[in-house]
């Protein structure tokens, strides 16, 4: 168990954005500067600030800098990234003429795109999440990316699988996640055309105390609501531990795109889960529903032989949630929705 005890925001974002020591050798095998793209997002604050803190640890800010590109909604949004001495750049990346406009990054990791709330406009789903990587794999052909894809492009398979490898079938389910597998395809064909180098990034399910799988499941516990088991089994990793093999998956972009799978191990029940919560805040888990043979499942095995396994366990993640939880931290208000089957949030 690590001797961490969640008590502020400040402190879980200092905790968070730990470099672990294969994510150092990892910056030490790149140079030039890094460019966080689409940096607004849940993970962009903490993987910008792991890699600056990454640069300072490998005596490599005297001549490297991450610099965070957003729109940034909030001055405050983009002070919390200029307070941590990480450079902003507010930008559209769906728009061509303000891409150009942005500086040569050697290094890119690009987090954009949308998710919710788009099950009745897919036209925001094509625009964000297809066409506006065509843009970035063109305007920086000649980077290395590392690019935020997910395990959704997958199909559902059974716990018995063990998940999907990056050698499965793509057969994605809803217009989000055939979305995303056009994301992927962009960096595909930028490989094709310019040799452009690619890791692709399918992540399943990072764990925060503020948002998260694991999150819906304790609120829910806790308030006396339901617990849907349909999707009956899931993924998860701590988002530190998804941050730092992000990082380790840089030097290993390549032409065509090198495909990883980021997650914990194992296989996880959603009943045993809630009734984790359950015995842990002294409540009984209203479960409904019964589960269905298969769900996104993705088997990370490669990312751990190449990376080391996540140091976070599920206990950990489970009683520092529930102490968060119970002391009135923070949550953001945005569901996973992770019960969903049908791909459309």
């Amino acid at each position: 168990m690590f001797p961490f005890s969640p008590a502020t925001s400040e402190a879980l974002d200092d905790f968070m954005s730990r470099p672990r020591e294969r994510a150092l050798a990892a910056l030490a095998e790149t140079e030039g500067n890094i460019g966080v793209l689409g940096a607004g997002g849940k993970m962009g604050f903490h993987l910008a600030l792991m890699l600056r803190r990454g640069l300072e640890a490998n005596g490599q800010s005297d001549r490297r800098k991450v610099v965070a590109v957003s729109r940034f909604g909030s001055a405050a949004a983009r002070a919390k990234f200029e307070s941590q001495g990480i450079a902003t750049i507010s930008a559209d990346l769906g728009e061509a003429h303000q891409l150009a406009s942005l500086p040569e990054f050697p290094n890119v990791f690009f987090l954009a795109g949308v998710k919710f709330g788009t099950a009745h406009e897919p036209g925001l789903l094509e625009k964000f999440n297809v066409v506006m990587p065509r843009l970035v794999a063109e305007r920086f052909q000649k980077s290395r990316i590392a690019a935020l894809s997910t395990g959704c492009v997958y199909s559902f398979v059974s716990p018995k699988t063990g998940g999907s490898s990056e050698e499965s079938p793509t057969k994605p389910v809803g217009d989000y996640a055939i979305s995303c597998l056009g994301r992927e395809t962009a960096f595909r064909e930028a490989a094709d055309q310019w040799g452009t180098r690619s890791a692709l990034i399918r992540l399943n399910y990072a764990i925060d105390l503020r948002y998260g799988v694991l999150v819906d499941i304790a609120q829910k516990v806790v308030a006396g609501l339901p617990v849907d088991l349909s999707t009956g089994f899931v993924n998860v990793i701590w988002q530190g531990d998804a941050l730092a093999h992000i990082i380790e998956a840089l030097p290993y972009a390549g032409a065509p795109p090198f495909v990883i799978n980021v997650t914990g191990p194992g296989i996880l029940g959603v009943r045993d889960l809630a009734t984790g919560f359950g015995e842990r805040f002294g409540k009984m888990p209203v479960l409904v529903g019964e589960e269905t043979e298969t769900a996104w499942l993705n088997d990370a095995s490669k990312a751990h032989a190449l990376f080391g396994k996540p140091e976070v366990t599920v206990d950990e993640m489970i009683e520092w949630i529930a102490t968060w939880l119970e002391s009135g931290g923070e949550t953001l208000g945005k569901p996973t929705h992770f019960e969903a089957r049908d791909g459309k949030y």
